[in-house]
């Protein structure tokens, strides 16, 4: 890489971190660039999950007050992410490039659709649970736990947006505050890169340049991120989530 090329890396990481803290997608930012600089797709995409693990887990600390009272939601769902990054992490190597690329733009529209809805159905939800005298399990049950291990399988494969998606599920399914969801979600990311990271240190190619300078510069924007993140409001979090969804979408149409 020249050096304009490795500050191009360092910055795109740097601005991953940030934005995955807050949101997560930043997969767009730093996946175009490591094609820009000259990486085949599945080399950039295996050094891109490398790259942002020190990110992941920079945003996860950098969030750690809203982790409070969520240690047990966190090891069953931590479990799922688990299970679910190793086998997208799998399947990347084992499917076509292509295989996903349909689905994907689908996938996050629908869950940006959760998120704009997310406070109404909250409260229809409460509603009739009141008027039932039922509630819901308190971690969301079988059904979060399946839908964030499905996330998971899709953040093991490719990671773009994989962030709106878990907010989306544990929104709907969840009576938490969006603080507290982003917290949690952070979480799962980290998990879900790092296994994937794992399972891509022994069978994979990687670029360690691009690794190095992605690390460092997501574990800055990471903090920066988490200190932002935490001080937004809910309804500029969930306006922050549906602007960046949106244009992800459009770069993966148009890619």
């Amino acid at each position: 890489m020249t050096l304009g090329e490795m500050l191009a890396v360092f910055g795109a990481g740097a601005g991953a971190g940030a934005i995955n803290a807050v949101v997560g997608s930043g997969t767009l930012i730093t996946f175009p660039v490591l094609l820009a600089v000259g990486l085949p797709p599945v080399t950039a995409t295996v050094s891109n999950a490398l790259g942002l693990i020190p990110g992941s887990i920079s945003g996860a600390i950098g969030y750690r007050r809203e982790l409070g009272g969520q240690r047990r939601r966190r090891r069953k769902r931590g479990a799922g992410a688990l299970l679910g990054g190793l086998t997208g992490a799998t399947l990347l190597l084992a499917l076509p490039a292509t295989a996903f690329e349909r689905i994907v733009p689908v996938l996050v529209g629908l869950a940006l659709v959760l998120v704009v809805l997310q406070p109404r159905i909250s409260k229809n939800l409460r509603q009739r649970r009141e008027l039932t005298g039922t509630s819901g399990p308190p971690d969301g049950g079988l059904p979060l736990l399946i839908g964030l291990t499905l996330a998971s399988i899709y953040g093991g494969y490719f990671a773009a947006a994989q962030g709106i998606v878990y907010v989306s599920l544990m929104g709907l399914l969840l009576d938490d505050s969006m603080q507290r969801l982003n917290a949690a979600k952070n979480v799962l990311a980290a998990v879900v890169n790092s296994v994937a990271a794992l399972f891509f240190l022994a069978v994979a190619d990687f670029d360690w340049t691009a690794v190095a300078l992605l690390a460092v510069g997501s574990a800055i924007g990471g903090q920066i991120g988490a200190t932002v993140g935490r001080r937004l409001s809910p309804v500029l979090l969930r306006t922050l989530i549906v602007v960046v969804g949106t244009v992800g979408i459009v770069q993966m149409l148009l890619r």
